[in-house]
């Protein structure tokens, strides 16, 4: 049967049919690490694997000074551009290297009391220490891997992803069978510089066509402009991942540490399958958005996206719903109490993944006000709705905040996206 041009053509969809077997090979993998895992180090081992996940989260953020955004759109802009290239790796080099200093002196120095808040022990100093060790690593890799996305490299991309997640559930496996929760938790600490490494090995001709490095100076030509992505991923990538801590924390204290771990289990899950909708939003999305200037083209194209995304997120999360019992019994069989929060995490997560394509046009635009104020308001209203539902409903309560959360944000960013076309249009025509 002959497939339609419409369908062939589809440079969406062929990025989310490639990125659907490099996810489907990356969740078989992850399956098989989140059972083990579960099985031998249990409910308050999966909580401080989290919670380490949300740190990572924050240092890449605050290593690269927030700018991978900002290396997406103007590499995509600029591509063809030698000039303004050299202008925004020279700034992306003087960001880089003073957000890494700054990093790992604060992980070395305050290990002793990072380790206790967000470990609630001081045994992980070790953990923090290494972590300083590692940050020059996070922060490179944020950078090239921006590069990367900026030039829309998707097939390469989706190999190194895989590569570098095989090699990385390998050392997880081996650590966790040999030392334990520390074992897996060095494993996931020292991840970013396997990732680094097998970006550099499969993209250095890329990099050295795009990245003169002898001509690198030690200015700032394009700070303005990266700033803004940096204040903006403050509050997307650090606020959220320090209100994930804190959340966790409070449904240890308030409730039990064995909900701390199913809630971050469940977490895990969606995680897991949003995964693939991350690497089509700053493949695709963001390059896509940058270079639309009126409404009737963004309507066309988000319609494109919706029609092309949301229907196989739409049967996936069914599938996962209706199929609820059996994930839990493969994954995490001992986590009793996790099966009522699938309803709430899934519906939260359709609604989010039609929020976020809105709101990549915060980032595409540099609308930083609006990007920083929807920001703000979906963590202050999934914190809120935490801590009220929790004290209610339990556990349960805090994956109904995630979605009550998404379905006010959604409305939100929809309505500031269509302002600012309505504005610009009134410029226009002034």
């Amino acid at each position: 049967m002959k497939i339609p041009e419409s369908i062939r053509g589809n440079l969406l969809l062929k990025m989310t049919s490639l990125n659907a077997g490099v996810i489907g090979v990356r969740l078989v993998i992850s399956l098989f690490i989140q059972r083990l895992l579960a099985e031998i180090v249990g409910e308050a081992g999966i909580a401080k694997i989290g919670s380490l996940r949300n740190l990572l989260e924050m240092l890449s953020s605050f290593a690269s000074v927030g700018i991978f955004s900002g290396v997406v759109k103007y590499v995509a802009e600029y591509k063809d551009d030698k000039e303004q290239l050299q202008k925004l790796f020279s700034t992306t080099l003087v960001f880089t290297v003073l957000g890494t200093i700054v990093v790992s002196l604060v992980l070395f120095f305050g290990a002793d009391y990072l380790s206790t808040t967000i470990f609630d022990s001081p045994n992980y100093i070790y953990l923090i220490k290494l972590l300083a060790v590692i940050v020059p690593f996070i922060s490179m890799y944020r950078v090239f891997n921006g590069i990367v996305n900026g030039l829309s490299l998707y097939k390469k991309l989706a190999g190194i992803d895989l590569f570098s997640y095989i090699l990385s559930a390998i050392l997880t496996v081996v650590l966790l069978l040999t030392n334990n929760i520390d074992g897996a938790l060095i494993a996931i600490a020292i991840t970013p510089a396997l990732q680094f490494f097998v970006l550099l090995y499969i993209f250095i001709k890329v990099l050295r066509e795009y990245v003169q490095f002898s001509k690198l100076t030690f200015k700032v030509p394009m700070a303005n402009g990266l700033l803004a992505f940096s204040l903006m991923s403050f509050f997307s990538t650090v606020l959220l991942n320090y209100v994930e801590i804190d959340i966790r924390v409070m449904i240890q204290n308030r409730i039990t540490m064995a909900d701390a771990g199913i809630w971050t289990a469940m977490t895990n899950i969606s995680k897991n399958y949003m995964v693939f909708s991350s690497a089509i939003f700053t493949l695709y999305v963001l390059p896509k958005f940058a270079g639309i200037h009126n409404k009737t083209d963004f309507k066309t194209e988000l319609f494109n996206i919706y029609k092309t995304l949301l229907p196989l997120f739409g049967v996936g999360m069914l599938l996962i719903y209706f199929l609820r019992d059996f994930v839990i019994q493969i994954i995490y069989p001992d986590f009793l109490g996790m099966e009522p929060l699938f309803k709430w995490q899934l519906l939260g997560d359709f609604v989010r993944l039609a929020a976020i394509v809105l709101g990549y046009q915060f980032l595409a635009k540099k609308m930083v006000r609006n990007f920083i104020f929807s920001e703000v308001l979906s963590l202050a209203l999934f914190y809120g709705f935490s801590y009220y539902f929790a004290g209610i409903y339990g556990v349960e309560g805090v994956v109904m905040a995630h979605f009550l959360r998404y379905v006010v944000y959604f409305f939100v960013v929809f309505f500031l996206v269509f302002r600012y076309f309505k504005k610009q249009r009134k410029t226009t025509a002034e």
